[in-house]
């Protein structure tokens, strides 16, 4: 196999977690897009970032190197968005925390579900396998 056949092969490979359905998979090429998001998420870690977040939203993320699409996601805590712009969910959780929500909460948010419809269907075990299974094939 030649160079640029693995290339293809990658790619590929990596094109196809795009045609699963209400998925987003967190690949390299979303690491690097969402590199700054990641790193401002993660910056709550600290005890005083948290404080300075809470006393003025927008002066501390205008410390950081984010678009002002990352920055109205942020405000809007738009998860989904924030996912597909690379933002990692467990440094998201960051943000999550800070805001005093809990996991379960800002999940059901992302699926359009009350917290208690999100809570009961996971307990049931969680969403059915039935249903489109790729985007492409419409299966």
């Amino acid at each position: 196999m030649t160079a640029d056949e693995s290339r293809e092969d990658i790619h590929a490979y990596l094109a196809a977690f795009d045609d699963i359905p209400g998925t987003t998979v967190f690949t390299v090429a979303r690491a690097r897009q969402g590199y700054w998001i990641n790193q401002f998420a993660m910056s709550l870690i600290k005890p005083e970032n948290r404080a300075r977040w809470k006393a003025d939203e927008k002066a501390y993320m205008d410390e950081w190197p984010l678009t002002a699409e990352h920055k109205a996601a942020i405000q809007a805590r738009d998860y989904n968005c924030l996912i597909n712009m690379g933002g990692n969910i467990y440094f998201l959780a960051k943000i999550i925390s800070t805001d005093g929500q809990n996991f379960l909460h800002a999940v059901s948010t992302m699926t359009g579900m009350s917290v208690e419809a999100y809570q009961a269907m996971m307990l049931a075990g969680g969403r059915a396998p039935d249903g489109v299974r790729s985007i492409k094939e419409g299966t």
